[in-house]
């Protein structure tokens, strides 16, 4: 059975001031795949991600034009509450930005937005999403704790924790392992794996042996172009544009 597409774009165009930025942006992004936007950087990535989930409206000089349909719904042209389209999509930036309060309350902050009161479900909540990360047993000890204390790795990894339990559907990842170590890494590379399942996950990676981990389909940008797009086997294996063959040979970067 063919998959579904959760975002399809169509015809993006980002400026900013009189630079364009993103240029007749055309892509697809299918449901419950790992999707990796690949590309040097300055190539347009992270601002295709801000596009998604509308981070572009905070920016007075930015103008977008063209259509990025979720669930079917074009979410540039909607008279839906922007919130509620952000919390569809949970952001993973580059840097693990916990807020300045304790381990639990990271989490319960997403559970507030979603308008969970009662304790007992909270801390059940907590433990869940805490588990989903793969981060419990080691902090489940220290969750009165700042969440400063912890390394940069379990950092971001609560900082996932916290955007799943906003409830979103998406989780859009911008070079989530580029401050961590290899270990560090690795651990939220599984859990974007086993993630999957729930959630569909846009990641924006430079790193190509990474996106040949854990690529379902990938998107490869260039100056802000799409160059090609492809079921990751197909990309890798049959890439069909010379630019694509150059960058997969470290011709550039």
């Amino acid at each position: 059975m063919a998959t579904e597409n959760k975002i399809s774009v169509k015809n993006l165009n980002l400026f900013a001031g009189k630079q364009q930025i993103l240029k007749d942006v055309n892509i697809v992004i299918p449901e419950n795949k790992i999707t990796v936007v690949l590309g040097p950087s300055g190539c347009g990535k992270t601002s295709l991600l801000k596009c998604m989930n509308r981070l572009t409206d905070l920016y007075s000089d930015m103008k977008v034009d063209g259509n990025i349909f979720l669930d079917g719904e074009d979410i540039l042209h909607t008279n839906s509450d922007i919130t509620n389209i952000r919390m569809k999509m949970g952001l993973l930036s580059q840097k693990p930005y916990p807020l300045p309060v304790n381990i639990y309350h990271n989490v319960a902050y997403g559970l507030k937005l979603k308008g969970v009161k009662n304790k007992k479900e909270m801390d059940a909540l907590v433990e869940h999403y805490l588990r989903q990360v793969n981060l419990w047993e080691e902090v489940k000890d220290r969750l009165k704790e700042p969440a400063v204390r912890l390394s940069l790795g379990q950092q971001q990894r609560l900082c996932l924790a916290r955007g799943l339990a906003v409830g979103p559907e998406i989780i859009l990842a911008d070079e989530p392992t580029s401050s961590l170590d290899p270990i560090s890494s690795k651990i939220i590379e599984e859990n974007f794996l086993a993630l999957k399942q729930d959630y569909t996950i846009v990641m924006v990676t430079h790193i190509l042996r990474q996106a040949r981990r854990i690529a379902d389909y990938v998107i490869f940008m260039y100056m802000g172009e799409v160059v090609e797009q492809a079921y990751a086997a197909d990309f890798f294996e049959n890439p069909k544009m010379e630019r694509t063959r150059s960058y997969l040979s470290g011709m550039f970067n």
